[in-house]
């Protein structure tokens, strides 16, 4: 009698997913770069590889560029490369070291670095769920329409992603040091430090609790993944004579988020939306991102109640933060990837629900398609 089959784990299934996402999301940016290429009739023509280059390099890919070859420089009052954190660069120049280009540095390392964090993410949600939810949980993320940020886009999303998921994961299999050492990480790719901390403390001693074990003083280690973070601030005093340059440069024109009520009351998203004529296109952009942050912020007290107090911090912050300081929302739907808990909350939501799942995915797997596309053609997507 021949032996059933065997279900595939939900990380292999998830890592095949991954493997067709990044194939299919590349040919659409690449497409998109050749459209936007041929928009110039005095364009020179590019061999394919080219294009699948073009595809995953724009925005802020440049200053990534500019950090990785020549280091940082501050000059009060203009955008300056020190809005960047250095984890990402410093990961780029290292890929250069092995004769790549910078652009192709920068582009391995995401490509490195996101479908590792959505395998590591459904291993992560078979330790709190599951295997089937934990599949279901895998999808949503993999699919979810900015998620072609993890899948060649040359952007610190992925490697930031990999470390504070692969972090939370040695937490929940008791590994505390290791999990700091990569929150310490994580807090040098990104300026969300407070998140990554809270998190890991908060979740720490819920762990030692549901296990009905004593708190100690070792519990408090998770303080120390905010040692990327303050080594960055050392180094911005040391060079500049400025510890918070990262904040005061995003109040320079052109970026015009400087802290503030202005910034803070969203004016320039009721300017935007409101008052400045756009067209269609741009005011559905700012709107999209308002509702994904606001959705957000709402499924803080569906993941405490599910996943418990240590995960709804770091939702809460790592959300709240860019929120915050986001004159009107754009980029919000690229953040919210760091925000992984929701994906499982919104799994746990939608178990029971399964033609709404699907139907959820079938819209979201178009939207990532069309938002590569649309990146490839240099749009401001987020």
């Amino acid at each position: 009698m021949p032996r059933p089959l065997m279900p595939r784990s939900p990380p292999l299934t998830i890592a095949l997913l991954v493997l067709v996402s990044v194939a299919v999301c590349a040919v659409a940016a690449a497409a998109g770069a050749w459209y936007f290429h041929h928009k110039d009739p005095s364009a020179l023509p590019l061999r394919p590889d080219q294009y699948l280059s073009m595809g995953w390099v724009a925005w802020d890919a440049s200053w990534y560029k500019l950090i990785a070859e020549q280091g940082y420089s501050y000059t009060p009052g203009q955008q300056s490369p020190v809005a960047f954190f250095p984890l990402y660069p410093l990961a780029i120049r290292l890929f250069m070291q092995l004769g790549l280009s910078t652009y192709v540095a920068g582009i391995a390392v995401t490509l490195l670095c996101g479908p590792l964090a959505m395998v590591l993410f459904t291993r992560w949600a078979c330790t709190r769920v599951d295997p089937a939810t934990a599949l279901q949980a895998g999808m949503l993320i993999s699919l979810y329409p900015f998620a072609f940020y993890l899948y060649g886009v040359m952007y610190s999303d992925a490697l930031f992603l990999l470390l504070v998921v692969s972090a939370f994961l040695l937490l929940e299999k008791g590994h505390l040091l290791p999990a700091v050492l990569l929150g310490a990480l994580a807090t040098a790719a990104r300026p969300v430090a407070p998140a990554v901390v809270l998190g890991l403390l908060v979740r720490r001693l819920e762990w030692k609790r549901e296990r009905g074990l004593r708190w100690n003083a070792g519990d408090l280690l998770p303080l120390l993944s905010a040692a990327g973070f303050i080594c960055y601030l050392l180094y911005l005093r040391e060079a500049f004579g400025a510890p918070f340059a990262f904040v005061e440069t995003q109040g320079s024109p052109g970026w015009d988020q400087a802290p503030g009520w202005r910034t803070w009351l969203k004016l320039a998203w009721f300017q935007a939306v409101f008052f400045s004529g756009n067209n269609a296109e741009v005011v559905g952009r700012f709107i999209t991102h308002a509702l994904l942050t606001f959705l957000a912020l709402g499924m803080v007290w569906p993941t405490a109640r599910r996943l418990g107090w240590g995960y709804a911090v770091f939702t809460l912050a790592i959300v709240g933060l860019p929120a915050l300081s986001t004159k009107d929302f754009m980029g919000m739907g690229r953040y919210l990837l760091s925000a992984f808990p929701l994906f499982l909350t919104f799994a746990l939501l939608l178990r029971d629900r399964p033609r709404l799942r699907r139907g959820l995915l079938a819209v979201s797997a178009v939207g990532l398609v069309f938002l590569s596309a649309a990146f490839g053609m240099d749009r401001y997507i987020s």
